[in-house]
């Protein structure tokens, strides 16, 4: 397996770091954190670059680049303190191309290259989480119209998007799960936004919707093929979790190095003393051990061999030895870690929120367990 890059993905990756160095990001970030506000004038400039059409086609204006070349700008904006969650939406844009109407691409395709927040996906609900077999929300028809009534909750980018993908039962069958591209100023729609520990640059809300009127033609995909289009998509939306984790902790592990080797105490660098030593070998391990594990998945992708269980491995690994190396990194920054907008700070609260969102722990477990076992009936 060859995880070298190829001179496209290296020229990505230096517009990257090229972007980064034109301002203090960080200062930006660190108020877009504390206003929870969508960093969009930043997301524009990534735009620019065509990081939102890495997945996309040619034909539609993408650069149909592949997991390998998400993997290295992610990296590369993790390690630059870019809150990298935020960009989740934008390499799912592929999925509308595949499932969507004509319709549906075009009102996509239009906002791609803006930099604003385009769409989500809505199906966790107060009592159906990981699991849908209680999901309340319900499209009826009636009169030649189409009507949503439920309540979705913890609905990330909700506040902003002008679209949602909804996901309802048939309330003639509750067996089909269905899914519904939502104008989102549509009548009968409310939302309430919850404030949370971290990831707080993008939005969530309670939403609800109350006798909404749709169309037929506003139904995402086929009918009763929700369930469906949600379980092949997790793959991607588990790796980007565990690509961006990654990025997060090598990242705090560089600003607790830098600051080891300056920092000093009892006449000497502190990188000097053996029990900070071996929390940076603690941390290089479990860096390497993510970063093999994202490059090893794309190369899995891209050459058609991914394994039902590897996403969920690795977003449950990434989540949780990042957050292990942030968490390290804050000990050896001591007081400045704990105090002011130190990025390393936000990686920690965000770190936290990845480990719930996005599918739990527990999930994962579960998902990568069966699989590892499937392999041997």
């Amino acid at each position: 397996m060859d995880f070298s890059l190829t001179e496209d993905q290296e020229l990505m990756v230096q517009a990257v770091r090229e972007l980064m160095a034109r301002e203090s990001w960080d200062t930006y970030f660190a108020q877009c954190d504390k206003d929870h506000e969508y960093p969009e004038r930043f997301v524009a400039e990534l735009a620019e670059l065509g990081v939102d059409t890495i997945l996309l086609p040619e034909d539609r204006g993408g650069l149909d680049a592949g997991w390998t070349t998400i993997a290295a700008v992610w990296e590369e904006l993790g390690r630059l303190g870019v809150p990298t969650y935020v960009l989740y939406q934008l390499p799912t844009l592929e999925t509308v191309l595949r499932v969507g109407s004509p319709e549906q691409i075009e009102k996509i395709l239009a906002l791609v290259g803006t930099g604003k927040q385009i769409w989500n996906f809505a199906m966790t609900e107060p009592s159906a989480g990981s699991s849908f077999a209680k999901m309340a929300t319900t499209y009826t028809r009636r009169d030649g119209k189409v009507y949503l009534n439920g309540h979705k909750t913890f609905i990330t980018s909700s506040k902003h998007v002008p679209y949602l993908v909804v996901m309802a039962r048939n309330a003639e069958d509750m067996d089909q799960y269905s899914e519904f591209f939502v104008d989102m100023t549509l009548p009968g729609i409310s939302k309430e936004p919850l404030d949370k520990l971290g990831l707080r640059m993008d939005s969530c809300c309670e939403i609800y919707f109350d006798d909404v009127e749709l169309r037929e033609e506003d139904m995402f995909g086929g009918e009763g093929e929700g369930f469906a289009r949600t379980v092949a998509d997790f793959d991607l939306e588990r790796f980007l979790v565990a690509a961006c984790d990654y990025g997060w902790a090598l990242c705090a592990f560089e600003d607790a190095a830098r600051y080891a080797n300056q920092r000093v105490q009892g006449g000497e660098a502190i990188a000097r003393y053996q029990l900070i030593q071996e929390k940076f070998a603690n941390m290089k391990i479990k860096l390497t051990n993510m970063r093999n594990m994202v490059y090893e998945i794309a190369w899995k992708a891209e050459n058609g061999l991914l394994g039902k269980g590897d996403c969920s491995m690795a977003k449950l690994y990434c989540t949780r030895a990042a957050s292990e190396v942030v968490d390290d990194a804050i000990q050896v920054l001591g007081g400045i870690g704990v105090t002011g907008d130190h990025r390393v700070a936000r990686f920690y609260r965000d770190l936290r929120v990845e480990r719930i969102s996005g599918g739990t722990d527990e999930m994962m477990i579960l998902a990568a367990g069966r699989a590892a076992l499937k392999e041997y009936r």
